[in-house]
């Protein structure tokens, strides 16, 4: 259970941090760096973990669920590097890197609290970093690491195997304990292919729809434009964000869907068998999973009938497996210790407010 941190840097650190501090981020074509400081991506000035000024923060409209942990995101592209559109999606060039790093604010004695707030630098007494995942586009694609950081918050170091990390949380006035799990190398692929098997990684927040607004913030895409990273800013709409309270409910449930289940739930994803589209490229609501009797959902389904319900989302798979914290039963699979409650409310409202009604299921002949 995670309380008390150590504050002071250890001196070799924060020597390297500070010799570096105007340093460019570095690249590596083949080698995977046990440090993450070898990609020298943030600076540290002993109180503050701060991205280099040669990154770009940002945050994407709809943020992935993450046990109410805080995500920092920057990315870099090389000298002389711009990133092209390519559909629905940005063509980054090789040598660029996307961070995240995953945090929760701290409170009295320690304490680890829901994050709320997107923070462009973390101040080390006010926060507990758990994780820092990068994407590295290399030659042959995109490759995923995540570096998990020490006690003492000195280094963040590469775990290909993953790891678990004890979690007292307070929201609220309730503290849940959990264990946090960091993904290993395999399990990153599970929601940045969306084309399975065979098809390649990519991000799933630095897309064009996702970067056109963030919070209220300008256009990302136009800050890209403005370092030279792209020739110009894709025209694109905004992508939704499910926790805008102005749009309607069906606009929210849809966005929020497009970004937790449609990396797996899509026509080539890995739950392609499942024939649940929640990508947002559906064609009939039975494709949504309206009145959709399960076929891959095994014993995750809760004796229930059909994914959606409309009108009743106690008798909904679909909101049963995102209330379950159960290993073989919740959705998504992965990412997540916790039941996302504002995302479980969301969904619940949306399908509430939905019309019309399923059959009853056919009873057995016989027995009188």
């Amino acid at each position: 259970m995670i309380r008390s941190l150590p504050r002071v840097l250890a001196p070799a650190i924060l020597s390297a941090f500070l010799l570096g501090a105007c340093a460019e981020p570095r690249f590596f074509e083949q080698e995977n760096p046990q440090r993450l400081s070898d990609w020298n991506l943030f600076r540290d000035d002993g109180s503050r973990f701060i991205p280099r000024e040669q990154t770009l923060v940002f945050a994407p409209a709809n943020p992935l669920f993450t046990d109410y942990a805080g995500k920092l995101r920057t990315m870099w592209l090389p000298a002389g590097g711009q990133a092209s559109l390519r559909g629905d999606e940005l063509e980054f060039p090789a040598g660029s890197i996307l961070s995240k790093t995953f945090y929760y604010p701290t409170g009295a004695d320690g304490i680890l609290l829901e994050s709320v707030d997107h923070e462009n630098e973390l101040d080390r007494q006010r926060h507990r970093m758990i994780e820092t995942r990068l994407l590295v586009r290399r030659e042959d694609g995109w490759h995923a690491m995540a570096y998990v950081w020490n006690e003492d918050q000195t280094e963040a170091f590469l775990r290909v195997a993953g790891a678990s990390v004890k979690v007292s949380l307070q929201r609220s006035s309730e503290t849940e304990d959990f264990v946090y799990f960091v993904p290993n190398e395999n399990q990153c692929a599970g929601c940045h292919v969306t084309a399975h098997p065979d098809g390649p990684l990519h991000p799933l927040g630095a897309v064009p729809e996702q970067l056109a607004t963030a919070g209220g913030h300008p256009s990302q895409l136009q800050a890209m434009r403005e370092r030279g990273w792209i020739e110009a800013a894709p025209a694109r709409t905004a992508a939704a964000s499910w926790q805008d309270s102005r749009a309607d409910l069906d606009t929210r449930a849809l966005a929020y869907m497009n970004i937790h289940c449609g990396h797996c739930h899509n026509p080539d994803g890995a739950a392609d068998t499942s024939a649940l589209v929640l990508d947002g490229r559906h064609r009939n609501p039975v494709e949504l999973g309206v009145c959709k009797t399960p076929v891959a959902a095994g014993g995750g389904a809760g004796d229930l009938l059909y994914s959606i319900h409309p009108g009743a989302p106690e008798r909904s798979i679909l909101l049963y497996r995102m209330e379950s914290s159960e290993p073989d039963e919740m959705m998504p699979e992965l990412g997540r210790s916790l039941a996302h409650k504002e995302g479980i409310a969301l969904i619940r409202d949306w399908i509430a407010a939905m019309e019309g009604d399923c059959p009853e299921p056919m009873r057995a002949f016989g027995n009188g």
